[in-house]
């Protein structure tokens, strides 16, 4: 297994319009705009219509980014500037809505047992973690995300120390489990993301 290239190499590659550079970037923080999105409680149009944003953003700034190892934080606040930005133009919290008609058939679904399992533990999943607070909901989507930040740029977003990031997170997630068996819901140690 290769090693990572840094993100310094990564930016000055696509400063010169390295086509693979600029995949590489996306593939790694794709994951963190995403999450920063849905943290606002954007509809899947306007989470994307705000990723897309933070990209061009990127594209825009690109030769202005003096420290490219600070590029996960710099890509945390754009998104979020993006996102705030779209709730005000919108005049109102968004919340999610179904792209297309319930009683449509998926040609490609899963096998129908397991979708609907999958499906209800998501629903059970994200109706617990709605009754977490604000702070726990906000820190554990930012850490969740496949490249999530540094723990500094993390702090600066939240307002925490940095030493109470790790076991503020396990707090958040002892609670999150607690709430989980208050529902009714087994919770299996070592799952994996998308997994209970």
């Amino acid at each position: 297994m290769h090693e990572r290239e840094s993100l310094t190499c990564l930016v000055a590659r696509a400063r010169e319009g390295d086509q693979r550079a600029w995949d590489e970037v996306v593939e790694r923080f794709a994951g963190l705009l995403w999450a920063i999105a849905r943290s606002h409680r954007l509809d899947c149009q306007a989470a994307a219509d705000c990723v897309q944003a933070t990209w061009l953003r990127l594209v825009e700034s690109l030769d202005r980014i003096d420290q490219p190892e600070a590029l996960p934080g710099w890509l945390l606040t754009t998104a979020r500037r993006e996102a705030l930005r779209i709730i005000h133009s919108q005049g109102r919290v968004l919340l999610d809505r179904d792209e297309e008609p319930r009683d449509r058939p998926d040609d490609q679904a899963d096998d129908l047992d397991a979708h609907l399992l999958a499906s209800e533990r998501d629903t059970v999943l994200w109706r617990t973690f709605g009754r977490l607070g604000e702070r726990c909901r906000r820190l554990l989507r930012i850490l969740m995300a496949d490249d999530a930040p540094p723990y500094a740029v993390v702090a600066t977003e939240l307002g925490m120390p940095v030493g109470s990031i790790g076991p503020t997170r396990a707090r958040c997630l002892s609670r999150l489990r607690e709430l989980l068996g208050e529902s009714g819901y087994e919770f299996r140690a070592g799952a994996t993301r998308g997994q209970a």
